[in-house]
């Protein structure tokens, strides 16, 4: 009896050290002598962007000079037409041969951008990750060889890549849009910077979650942006910097990654931009410049980055990613009045669509590659009748798929980038997809930046490195 009791006196004494042990560690605060910090007095300061000073065209830098004979010209996104078709009367290749030939390679900070081309050079907005800074870089479009940049300092956080505009460029002006939606005109002859605009802090424009992808227009003397603000479209006069008209913007409707484009509707030229919001035709002409002409909220999803797709008799094609879908519409005109009707609309899965490349008019017929939520026919390249964007009439098949990648015309052929590097060469058929060749350029990834040609030349990018290709014939 002795030995039980001494048993239960032992068990006793070890479940009372277990329980204090437990109510020890459970209430034992281990950073009770720590100090708290506010967040920023690290040495790493909270970076506030409101306050941040921007001197947009701050720093030059000049490598080499050249000469150039080439006059081939590459002006703006989708071209001089705005229609993503070269119009050279240079033949092209049909097939890879034994293999590319690559030019020169450069590399890049990590984004989309893509260049222009004018008279032997090329030009691209890029981010110098390593200094934070916006770069426009010239080069040499024959060798590659850098020939300036005009940059300044910005914090831009990478975010699935950081560039993502094509700039505009006549004879004496490019136009530039950085990721933190700062606008800059310079020199393209001499790198001379001329002036600037920062349109957050000047028009309350907020910054797209993935940056700015609206690419800037040249129209005659003017710059035509879309600050999304304050104001809904603002025209600057390319020599002073000083803006003529600006468009109000009642809905607040904000900057999209889409790019404005121009449309005539008997006679009267305007522009039409599709904002998060809704999309609407500015007059561009006239003594109501810069008015309102149309709206419609018909298709107003959160994310657009096609941009609208001008069609024939005062219609348009405009269509989204991340299910959003496509829409087509009419704008129509009686005694100077404007209205706009919604005459088809669709899921991706039910007609033609595209998650971020704008697709080609052709000889009648829109093309485009499909986005991944479009059921069976998903990343194929696709045929349809303008008229009816639910009818596809031919498409790439499912041996021939596609990504978000750009395509465009050249002499008579697609020349269609897939994500990871691999361009195809195709017929550009109405009838069927006839494909001629395919080659892997760049061992990359995200090659979604648009394709520029000039002289017999196209360049190319993935998130990394910009290519150039010697694609004339023999």
């Amino acid at each position: 009896m002795i030995r039980k009791g001494f048993g239960w006196i032992i068990i006793s004494i070890i479940v009372l050290i277990a329980v204090s042990s437990f109510v020890w560690w459970f209430t034992y605060d281990p950073v009770k002598d720590f100090t708290s910090n506010i967040p920023g007095e690290d040495n790493r300061p909270i970076k506030d962007e409101s306050n941040e000073i921007i001197n947009i065209g701050e720093r030059f830098d000049e490598y080499a000079s050249i000469n150039s004979n080439l006059t081939g010209k590459w002006t703006r996104f989708r071209g001089a037409d705005f229609d993503n078709i070269s119009k050279e009367k240079i033949q092209l290749i049909d097939n890879w041969g034994a293999e590319p030939k690559i030019v020169w390679k450069i590399e890049l900070g990590e984004g989309h951008a893509a260049p222009v081309i004018y008279n032997g050079k090329v030009y691209i907005l890029d981010y110098y990750e390593l200094k934070k800074r916006d770069a426009l870089r010239c080069f040499s479009l024959e060798t590659g060889e850098e020939l300036w940049r005009r940059s300044y300092d910005v914090h831009v956080k990478r975010n699935h890549g950081m560039s993502r505009t094509v700039p505009a460029i006549n004879d004496k002006y490019i136009i530039t849009i950085g990721p933190r939606c700062h606008v800059m005109c310079t020199d393209p002859n001499t790198g001379v910077f001329l002036w600037g605009i920062d349109l957050v802090k000047e028009y309350n424009s907020e910054v797209p979650f993935w940056y700015t992808g609206q690419c800037p227009m040249i129209d005659g003397d003017l710059a035509i942006i879309a600050p999304g603000g304050s104001s809904l479209l603002i025209a600057v006069d390319l020599a002073t910097g000083k803006v003529v008209w600006q468009t109000p913007n009642p809905d607040n409707w904000k900057m999209s990654h889409s790019s404005v484009m121009p449309m005539t509707l008997n006679g009267k030229k305007m522009y039409v931009y599709a904002a998060v919001g809704g999309i609407c035709g500015i007059s561009a002409e006239g003594s109501d410049q810069g008015k309102i002409l149309w709206k419609t909220i018909d298709f107003s999803p959160t994310v657009v980055a096609p941009s609208p797709l001008v069609l024939d008799n005062g219609k348009f094609y405009m269509t989204a990613g991340y299910g959003a879908g496509a829409a087509l519409f009419k704008v129509s005109e009686n005694n100077g009045s404007y209205s706009v009707g919604l005459l088809q609309k669709y899921k991706p899965v039910d007609g033609v669509a595209s998650e971020q490349q704008t697709p080609i008019l052709y000889k009648g017929r829109m093309f485009s590659i499909l986005p991944k939520d479009a059921g069976g026919m998903r990343n194929q390249f696709v045929c349809c009748d303008p008229d009816d964007c639910q009818k596809i009439l031919w498409t790439s098949g499912k041996e021939d798929r596609f990504g978000l990648g750009p395509y465009a015309i050249a002499d008579g052929k697609f020349f269609i980038l897939n994500d990871d590097g691999t361009l195809t060469i195709a017929k550009a058929s109405t009838e069927k997809f006839i494909l001629l060749d395919k080659a892997k350029i760049i061992d990359g990834m995200d090659a979604w930046g648009p394709l520029a040609f000039a002289d017999g030349y196209l360049i190319m990018r993935d998130s990394k490195t910009m290519v150039c290709l010697d694609i004339r014939k023999d």
